[in-house]
């Protein structure tokens, strides 16, 4: 508690990829609506990193916060897509922001945000930041297979950020869940490119340095832990879900977001999507959909804000926030 939200922001290619333009290259644009909701997303240009999407949101929420960024002590990225191995996106990020801070990137995959959200407020609530800036970014079409025709057409890029500040004493995260479970590393991994399988030993047409994504058992266990997290982070308060204003779950898949709030009786008009223009965009897809759900006036002051991040690793974070 005793953290703030002072600035919001976001960022999308302007590339849009239809479903009629991907029928056009022999998919279904009808089985992709039925299985996910998704009827576009978007898709970085050539030469357009993920440092380029933080940079843009960073930017406008910057703006839209009115800070002086030479204020910025602290930049975390939650990225799974880099713009290389080495150095950090957030330290190249940093120098294009022309912030004097520590930055790094954390990897939680779709939970990223989470983990780098609930991270920065560490740091603020102890006294250690003043004015973190968090980062949530990915381009995800750099690293889908486009041959794979149940993967290819979920994911898009885009790039969301938040600024925090202390706040007053009611502000802040009223309680959190966060978890990993490397058991489950298999069902969604980019198994190339690491110290295990490098590049350099790339066999002819390998698939490796392409995201993998065994799907069935990820429904499963999406439902599952958004159900029991959530059902955690508000008991652990006293609250139930009466209390919550808004909702913004991962946007993932439409199948799985549905369920859920079958599964857990939430009221629909509670839930903020924006899944069906966007495509999951993994890391920035919370920090998206918070900054749109800002912006169409769901959000205010003393709003209670519940968000569930979960991905690879296997990865997650449920968080209750007092905005």
């Amino acid at each position: 508690m005793g953290v703030q939200v002072v600035g919001i922001g976001s960022s999308t290619p302007a590339n849009v990829v239809r479903n009629e333009d991907l029928a056009e290259l022999g998919y279904d644009a009808d089985w992709i609506v039925q299985r996910t909701g998704i009827l576009e997303r978007r898709h970085a240009e050539p030469g357009v990193a993920t440092s380029d999407l933080a940079v843009e949101a960073a930017q406008r929420c910057i703006a839209e916060a009115d800070v002086d960024p030479r204020d910025i002590d602290l930049l975390l990225v939650g990225t799974y897509t880099p713009d290389m191995p080495l150095p950090s996106t957030a330290c190249l990020v940093q120098n294009r922001l022309g912030l004097v801070a520590p930055a790094m990137d954390l990897h939680a995959a779709c939970a990223g945000f989470i983990f780098a959200m609930i991270t920065g407020m560490q740091y603020v609530a102890t006294g250690c930041s003043r004015l973190a800036l968090i980062i949530g970014a990915d381009t995800n079409s750099r690293v889908v297979n486009p041959a794979d025709r149940h993967t290819f057409p979920l994911f898009g890029d885009a790039a969301g950020a938040v600024l925090l500040t202390p706040g007053s004493a009611n502000q802040g995260l009223l309680s959190y869940a966060i978890g990993s479970d490397g058991s489950g590393a298999d069902l969604l991994c980019r198994p190339m490119g690491g110290s295990l399988h490098p590049f350099s030993q790339a066999e002819p047409g390998d698939t490796g340095n392409f995201l993998h994504m065994d799907g069935r058992p990820i429904f499963k266990w999406a439902i599952r832990l958004l159900r029991e997290t959530i059902s955690d982070v508000l008991r652990s308060v006293n609250m139930t879900l009466d209390d919550v204003d808004l909702v913004i779950f991962h946007q993932a898949n439409m199948r799985i977001i549905n369920a859920s709030v079958q599964d857990l009786g939430i009221d629909a008009r509670k839930v903020f999507n924006n899944l069906e223009r966007y495509g999951n965009t993994s890391g920035a897809s919370i920090p998206l959909a918070l900054d749109e759900a800002y912006r169409a006036g769901r959000i205010h002051r003393g709003s209670h804000i519940l968000f569930s991040g979960f991905g690879a690793g296997l990865s997650w974070g449920t968080v209750l926030l007092r905005w």
